[in-house]
């Protein structure tokens, strides 16, 4: 796993996640769409009581783990506890055992298990995007995640 850019698009999958809850926590949705050489693919799903960073984290474990061989990946997300946990905080919790600099257990450590354990096979460009600010498919996930959440 790696948050180097990619340098090649020889196998290159892009994604893009988006989840959310309202209210927080409350109902939550979460959505992806994966681009494969010029065919897409959406999943999207929700769960009745949740909080928004648990659905962000799920779009982005749903996403990888639905790969079925190593590839490069550019994964978009508008959520920086996503980008910043997977890029800059999961090596401090694994050496500290699952705990946070403060000696607190890490919230949803399950799904950030799930995310480092899909990302494995993986060469992955993490990259961050501001929600809500017009990027196209930013704001197709931010529509299916909300209509996941509200379909429940």
């Amino acid at each position: 796993m790696s948050d180097s850019p990619i340098r090649s698009d020889h196998d290159l999958v892009e994604i893009w996640t988006d989840g959310g809850c309202k209210p927080n926590p409350g109902r939550g949705g979460w959505a992806v769409v994966l681009r494969y050489k010029g065919t897409e693919r959406e999943m999207s799903g929700g769960e009745a009581v949740t909080t928004n960073n648990r659905m962000e984290l799920t779009a982005a474990a749903m996403a990888l783990e639905s790969l079925k061989r190593p590839c490069n990946v550019v994964l978009h997300t508008d959520s920086q506890y996503l980008k910043d946990g997977i890029t800059r905080w999961h090596t401090g919790w694994v050496r500290k055992n699952w705990r946070t600099a403060g000696g607190d257990p890490v919230k949803n450590m399950d799904l950030w298990r799930r995310i480092l354990d899909a990302a494995k096979p993986h060469k992955i460009d993490w990259r961050w995007v501001r929600g809500h600010n017009g990027d196209e498919m930013n704001e197709r996930v931010d529509v299916m995640a909300t209509a996941a959440r509200d379909a429940g």
